[in-house]
């Protein structure tokens, strides 16, 4: 089973969309465990502080490094431990593979200013972001790390080339996808997809996916052409 452990100081945000749809029917299966840490049950003092100000000044708070101690202390398990912050390597379908091979996931989330570089350090903690923008703390970025990680799990997707054909699985965005009607307000699907041909629509995708890439993410454009260096600067778009 993955067992996932979250350290935060607002447990009753889990597991909010984490029960339900694939991650949800998954957690019932008895395919992943939740296990919420509140970090606020490791403070000493009768308020439950578990922050102070910043050595050296400046705005906020920043959590304490012996109380986060505490919680990560609290958790058993040889798996990988994360917290959550803008300041993080970018998260990637590479990375929520890697997980998805891991027996869990321990996750920190953090809040004010963020958490004491030292307890960083000490516990070796990988510092992960979703994206370049700032929520107001991990909680939300955990909740998208783990639906990414939970799909991935054996038994959780019930077509398991879904997976391998999906955005980013092939370093590309994924080509679009059409159903009935085949006519709608005067847009036809493309020919292509009606022609029982599976080696032709199966281009058509790599066309398009290669197509959409670039035009949307020349970073990852970049990167699949050097491992591609046979594939034309530019894909030509297919109109429909």
């Amino acid at each position: 089973m993955f067992r996932a452990s979250i350290l935060t100081l607002f447990p009753d945000m889990f597991p909010g969309p984490l029960a339900t749809s694939l991650a949800g029917r998954a957690l019932a299966r008895g395919l992943w465990s939740l296990q919420t840490v509140n970090i606020r049950d490791f403070a000493s003092d009768r308020h439950r502080t578990v922050d102070d100000t910043p050595f050296g000044g400046g705005p906020g708070m920043v959590m304490r490094p012996d109380i986060v101690d505490a919680a990560l202390a609290s958790v058993a398990g040889d798996r990988p431990r994360v917290f959550l912050t803008p300041r993080g390597r970018p998260f990637t379908q590479a990375l929520a593979q890697r997980y998805a091979a891991a027996p869990g996931l321990i996750l920190l989330c953090g809040r004010y200013e963020g958490v004491d570089q030292r307890v960083i350090e000490a516990h070796e903690l990988e510092e992960l972001s979703i994206g370049d923008y700032v929520v107001a703390g991990g909680e939300l970025p955990a909740l998208v790390v783990l639906d990414a990680v939970i799909r991935l799990l054996p038994g959780v997707m019930g077509a398991a080339d879904s997976a391998t054909e999906e955005s980013f699985a092939q370093s590309l965005l994924e080509y679009p996808h059409y159903t009935r009607p085949a006519d709608w307000q005067g847009r036809r699907v493309p020919d292509v997809l009606l022609s029982g041909n599976h080696a032709a629509v199966a281009a058509w995708r790599r066309a398009e996916a290669e197509r959409i890439t670039a035009e949307r993410r020349p970073d990852l454009w970049a990167a699949y052409r050097a491992r591609h260096p046979s594939v034309p600067v530019a894909s030509p778009a297919t109109a429909p």
